[in-house]
């Protein structure tokens, strides 16, 4: 297949590769069964991603606290990260995925090309064993890793909010409270608040529920109330 060349990876077992290429949609369309996409996948790929990052920084980080590491690697293994990388390889033109979702610009979707890199990760590991999908990973986010470590990412607004709430030195509860969404399944908006002890911080929405939490943090921020 054209990707494992993109990918660097040869799959021994095919169908690896196939699941982790198979969005929902194409499956509510086809009248598969919801274990055949690539949910599953990324579950597994999600995992392994924060665990092969976290020890890269701790190798590249020596001297520096658990809260710089933690914010650093925020950066990394956030959503918006792993949708560039996946752009990059033009997974979205790979998919299998319904009609609906594919009109709506499924194909360049942040979240859903973030997905489907997780669920590639998986399927390596699966495959081929940690070592391999750990090289995947170190390889595709190389460039990642060295603009993080220089301060040159975008904001994880999640942890900047957490910090800024924390200097106040009294103990403080976040939550992220999904409000409602709106919209077909191929095409989903989500609603979402931000509250500190209660009180209601500010608001975001988003195509994913990730979307919505960064931009509801965003506007705490820049809300005034903390």
């Amino acid at each position: 297949m054209e990707f494992e060349k993109v990918i660097d990876y040869s799959f021994n077992d095919k169908l690896y590769l196939e699941t982790a290429l198979t969005h929902s949609s194409y499956c509510r369309e086809h009248d598969m069964e919801a274990k055949q996409d690539n949910e599953r996948l990324e579950f597994l790929g999600d995992a392994f991603f924060d665990a092969v990052i976290s020890v890269c920084l701790y190798k590249k980080l020596a001297d520096v606290s658990e809260g710089k590491l933690t914010k650093t690697r925020a950066l990394i293994v956030c959503e918006a990260s792993l949708a560039k990388v996946g752009l990059k390889l033009r997974i979205g033109e790979y998919l299998k995925m319904g009609k609906g979702e594919e009109q709506s610009g499924g194909r360049t979707r942040e979240s859903i090309v973030a997905d489907a890199v997780e669920a590639v990760v998986g399927a390596i590991i699966l495959d081929g064993g940690y070592a391999e999908a750990e090289r995947f990973i170190l390889r595709e986010f190389d460039t990642t890793i060295e603009d993080a470590l220089k301060g040159k990412l975008f904001a994880d607004y999640k942890t900047e909010l957490q910090e800024e709430l924390q200097k106040k030195g009294s103990k403080v509860v976040i939550a992220y409270v999904h409000d409602s969404e709106s919209g077909p399944d191929h095409d989903k908006t989500f609603f979402v608040h931000v509250e500190c002890n209660g009180v209601d911080l500010g608001s975001g929405k988003g195509k994913s529920k990730k979307e919505a939490e960064q931009k509801a943090a965003k506007a705490a921020l820049e809300g005034g109330k903390i």
